[in-house]
């Protein structure tokens, strides 16, 4: 199946497109892996892949296409690119947090970003984020961002107190 979205991440790892894809595709419950293709004997001199090893995966989150490519180790993931899941509730905030952050890097974790076990970074954010920070003159935006800075994951009934002034 091809990809549908006019506009699509891709995520380059050096050889786990297809371990990552299904670690992904089992957190979210609307997910699903699409296709896998694989490398041919033809271009080997150009990518080194060895011929019928993994070369893409095609999935979903959420209605949301991905494409992951086994490209080699030539280039990683940094924190200038992220993911960001909006979250209804602490419990899905919780649940995302726990489940992304197992086996990632812990010094990653600040202000609801998180890395994952393939060094993707990921915001886990409560409903509200943006109607906090709306209106960055307010005391109310400049208390929730103190609180927020303070945090690792994000507590959204303390960030709510802090926005309210009940802090």
């Amino acid at each position: 199946m091809a990809i549908s979205q006019r506009i699509s991440p891709c995520l380059w790892f050096a050889d786990q497109a297809e371990e990552a894809a299904r670690f992904y595709v089992g957190i979210f419950k609307n997910a699903k892996i699409n296709s896998i293709t694989r490398y041919g004997e033809a271009g080997k001199e150009a990518h080194g892949r060895p011929a019928g090893s993994v070369m893409t995966v095609v999935f979903e989150l959420d209605g949301q296409s991905f494409m992951a490519l086994n490209g080699g180790p030539a280039f990683t993931f940094n924190e200038a690119v992220s993911l960001m899941i909006n979250c209804k509730s602490q419990d899905e905030i919780d649940y995302y947090w726990d489940t992304l952050s197992a086996g990632g890097d812990p010094k990653a974790q600040v202000c609801g970003w998180l890395k994952d076990r393939y060094g993707l970074s990921w915001q886990v954010v409560p409903p509200k984020f943006d109607e906090w920070f709306k209106d960055e003159r307010s005391p109310a935006a400049a208390r929730t961002m103190n609180a927020m800075l303070k945090m690792k994951k994000l507590d959204m009934v303390a960030l709510e107190r802090a926005y309210e002034g009940k802090a």
